[in-house]
């Protein structure tokens, strides 16, 4: 692939971004790679000097065959190299990496979902049921899993929900590459701030929920900019597929309407919901029919002419437990069938979808059950808490939970408020530290807890704090390890620690225990 320099100025002048060039006459006015991280530069690439830049890194790029950089001002490092100067170096890239790899979303039917929770399980879902409907076709970009390829090498695990725009374009021109026609992806409210999406627009955009997230010193400043951030999926997406019990509905549906038809703006919700807002009718809604700790059934109704246009009507059932995970399944039903998938394409994914590190469960014969969870903030706790209550409401219910370190600090006095409405015994952890002291967010989630209601303990071994919740369990009760889910890393100071996942633990600490 190459990509000549007057391509790149025309790109980066018609989005008003830059500020200068400057092409020595010795440098071939061409590159054919490109990289934001020096130790992947090649001979003739572009270097985008972006994020937490440091000017050794243009050097030893530069020792890496480098010819140009682009930056939001120059450095002497790259005296003899052609540079672009540019207003802000994230929309840069974005831009000049979709072109580098040919605008592969040109030929992907891309459906996009947001939400403060869901966003995973949604994703999966719907991607199940696009395999079906498009013999494996269908790619997808998750929290947990990349899958850019039919073959079993072409699945890896994610570092971040939403790539940086680089690697997202490449990650898209290899399934294009690999013969995929759709892609199924999670767009964070960070892929927005940081404009890993800048100038990327969705077929189908899903607004699934919002709650406070995400707030802190690294991440949005208040809750403001978090839901501006998620809104602007629904203005970049041609059809706007909405959940009517979010809450900030009336501006959620603002947003879509900015950009979309209002034929093209479907709203979902359960039966016996009543908005309190003046909206227009909406489109399905769905019935809990049967939901229990195996499985769950449900109805989706058609209720105007465009949804009865679709192939989304019908009875489905869900292999994975809960009914919080019913209003993901509607959501996937609706997107896939206007991606084209049938009745009986959508009826099958959703039967047989596999998410990981959701509701994965484990029967014990004298610790009761044990479920590992990705619930990562109040909203999905409370709804995973409150699901496992009503399922056995005599069961003593013992929670062993963190909080990521630097970023999601909102979350904090979240499960705080969580633990103390539906956990009797909870043990405070470690959850991808990152750069701060585990026992100080530790500290940080107990000073939320009401102590009258939850016994606490603290133990910032992960290893250790659900060997001991286990421990205290008998035959009845309920042991919920949440947060990290299916994740085999915990990021501490900058590195990803390898770590067995909380359920491989779980089963080591039972099978001692057994023995």
């Amino acid at each position: 692939m190459q990509l000549q320099f007057a391509e790149i100025t025309n790109l980066l002048n018609e989005h008003q971004l830059l500020v200068k060039s400057v092409i020595p006459d010795a440098v071939t006015p061409q590159v054919s790679a490109i990289a934001y991280d020096s130790r992947k530069s090649s001979a003739n690439s572009l270097f985008f000097c972006k994020g937490a830049f440091k000017p050794e890194y243009l050097t030893a790029a530069r020792q890496k065959g480098a010819s140009a950089y682009m930056a939001e001002q120059e450095f002497t490092e790259g005296a003899g190299l052609a540079a672009f100067v540019v207003t802000d170096i994230q929309k840069a890239m974005a831009l000049i990496s979709a072109a580098f790899y040919g605008f592969p979303q040109n030929d992907l039917f891309i459906i996009a979902y947001t939400g403060t929770k869901g966003k995973t399980t949604s994703s999966y879902f719907t991607h199940n049921i696009l395999k079906t409907a498009t013999n494996n076709q269908t790619a997808l970009f998750s929290t947990i899993d990349r899958i850019v390829g039919p073959r079993p090498e072409q699945e890896f695990k994610s570092h971040l929900t939403t790539p940086e725009s680089l690697d997202l374009f490449h990650d898209m021109r290899t399934a294009v590459d690999s013969g995929m026609t759709h892609l199924v992806m999670e767009v964070s409210s960070q892929a927005y701030k940081k404009n890993r999406v800048y100038g990327l627009h969705f077929d189908v955009g899903v607004f699934l929920n919002i709650t406070p997230d995400h707030i802190g010193p690294t991440e949005h400043p208040n809750f403001a900019d978090y839901l501006h951030c998620k809104l602007q999926l629904l203005v970049n997406s041609r059809i706007c597929v909405l959940n009517a019990e979010t809450d900030h509905l009336n501006e959620i549906y603002r947003a879509a309407q900015a950009t979309s038809q209002p034929e093209d703006i479907y709203l979902f919700a359960k039966q016996d919901f009543q908005p309190n807002q003046a909206l227009p009718t909406i489109d399905f809604r769905y019935q809990s029919e049967e939901a229990d700790l195996t499985a769950s059934q449900f109805k989706l109704y058609a209720r105007t002419d465009k949804a009865r246009a679709l192939a989304a009507n019908g009875q489905y059932e869900l292999s994975l437990p809960g009914n919080f995970n019913e209003s993901n399944a509607v959501a996937a039903a609706i997107t896939a069938s206007l991606a084209g998938a049938t009745t009986p394409a959508i009826a099958t994914g959703l039967a047989t979808a596999y998410v990981p590190g959701r509701m994965e469960s484990l029967q014990t014969a004298d610790h009761g059950t044990i479920y590992a969870d990705y619930a990562h903030n109040y909203a999905s706790m409370k709804a995973l808490l409150s699901f496992l209550e009503g399922q056995q409401p005599d069961a003593k219910v013992i929670v062993v939970v963190g909080s990521p370190g630097n970023k999601g600090v909102s979350r904090r006095a979240g499960f705080g408020k969580v633990l103390t409405e539906y956990a009797d015994v909870a043990f405070l952890t470690a959850d991808d530290p990152g750069f701060e002291d585990p026992l100080k967010i530790a500290q940080e989630i107990d000073a939320h807890i009401d102590h009258s209601k939850v016994k606490v303990t603290i133990e910032v071994d992960r290893k250790k704090a659900i060997a001991a919740a286990i421990a205290a369990s008998t035959t009845n009760d309920i042991v919920v390890l949440a947060g990290k889910g299916d994740d085999a890393f915990q990021k501490v100071n900058g590195v990803d620690t390898p770590y067995p996942t909380d359920m491989v633990v779980a089963k080591e600490i039972v099978r001692g225990l057994q023995a």
